[in-house]
């Protein structure tokens, strides 16, 4: 008969996700997600197979966490200010009170590089790609923008945050201030 899990998924998923998120990807190895989770090795490799599945369950949970952000931009009518508002929103998001954490799909892309998993790079892709198609479907209430320039500009504003990403775990308010005005200079 197999075991009763004495922990709740969801939570220590969560509490991974923040590790991850904290420290990388390369740099986390299973005895920290045990200490962090709370849970030993046996219930690791039980429920998620192995670190990499903990880190597929962990790209999920952020995706649910920036959902909020994403959903406030798709429901706005305000078209490309509402990109700019979810800029700054997000710094507000990525900070875990005076830590900014930049982005965890940025910073696991950042450092995995052609050697990850392939069900990893899938994942950041994926993930990139709903943010990417966010912008453009948000560009596209402009009816004066034609296909091309809508597909270049949302191009332009996923690059664009992947650098709002790194760089707001380095730079002052201010600095992110002038980078994402000026992004906004060019749309």
């Amino acid at each position: 008969m197999p075991r009763t899990k004495k922990y709740n998924e969801q939570e220590v998923i969560e509490k991974a996700m923040n590790l991850f998120w904290k420290n990388g990807y390369e740099l986390t190895s299973m005895q920290m997600l045990e200490k962090e989770m709370g849970i030993n090795k046996f219930s690791i490799y039980s429920s998620f197979g192995s670190k990499e599945g903990v880190f597929l369950k962990s790209i999920n949970c952020y995706k649910l966490k920036l959902n909020s952000l994403l959903n406030k931009l798709k429901s706005s009518d305000e078209g490309i200010s509402s990109i700019k508002t979810y800029f700054y929103d997000f710094i507000t998001f990525s900070k875990e009170s005076e830590i900014r954490k930049g982005c965890l799909v940025t910073n696991a892309a950042n450092e995995i590089g052609a050697h990850a998993n392939d069900q990893i790079k899938c994942a950041l892709l994926d993930f990139t790609e709903d943010v990417r198609n966010t912008f453009a479907t948000v560009l596209a209430k402009d009816l004066s923008k034609d296909n091309a320039t809508i597909e270049q500009q949302a191009d332009y504003l996923i690059i664009s945050m992947f650098g709002l990403s790194s760089a707001s775990k380095v730079f002052t308010e201010s600095q992110l201030d002038n980078y994402i005005l000026n992004i906004f200079k060019n749309i």
